[in-house]
């Protein structure tokens, strides 16, 4: 996604080899605008699927999700990382690594919101090595959900998510797949590499 790819190059920042700070327009500051052109996207690359929840986690994930789910006139689920008081239903639960904070937490999801009547799309903020993602895919098969595909903002190629997924027979769509984060600069690869 070519707006998407000029943000990125815009308002990104390379913190190190591996890590790109994209808090101007997605993970702390939002940019409305750019995430409904995300959310018309992804519906676009899925509308064939019947999906009939988006799943997300906590918290950057939630914006994207949000315009997608309203693309595709769906309910949006995010996974919580943390348990609240208010969430005393039976829980979905499993354990996510996070790649950026270096800790691994239990996410959740109240199970009366997924059931094995559900076409689930998860969507994701980043894509590194695809623990996220698949611990998304674990609450929802849980549920007895199925996975239609994964949709991703930013995806980190040249690390092993994409491949953990595939792997594991899950559709994977990216709208910007970087290459490398080599000397403070950001390489995308083609759409179909």
């Amino acid at each position: 996604m070519k707006a998407l790819e000029n943000r990125i190059e815009t308002d990104g920042t390379v913190l190190q080899e591996g890590v790109l700070k994209v808090d101007k327009f997605l993970t702390h500051q939002v940019d409305p605008v750019l995430m409904e052109q995300v959310g018309a996207e992804f519906a676009k690359l899925f509308e064939k699927e019947k999906i009939t929840k988006v799943v997300t986690i906590e918290a950057s994930g939630i914006a994207p999700a949000i315009f997608t789910g309203l693309h595709l006139n769906v309910p949006v689920i995010f996974a919580r990382k943390s348990k609240s008081l208010t969430m005393n239903e039976e829980l979905l639960t499993a354990e996510v690594y996070s790649f950026t904070k270096q800790i691994t937490s239990t996410i959740s999801i109240s199970r009366k919101f997924l059931s094995e009547e559900d076409n689930v799309l998860v969507i994701d903020d980043f894509l590194a090595n695809g623990q996220a993602a698949l611990g998304l895919v674990d609450l929802c098969r849980q549920a007895g959900a199925k996975v239609e595909g994964i949709g991703i903002v930013i995806e980190k190629s040249f690390q092993t998510g994409r491949e953990l997924l595939i792997e594991k027979g899950l559709r994977v769509e990216s709208l910007a797949r970087i290459g490398s984060l080599e000397n403070q600069t950001v390489t995308f690869l083609e759409a179909d590499a």
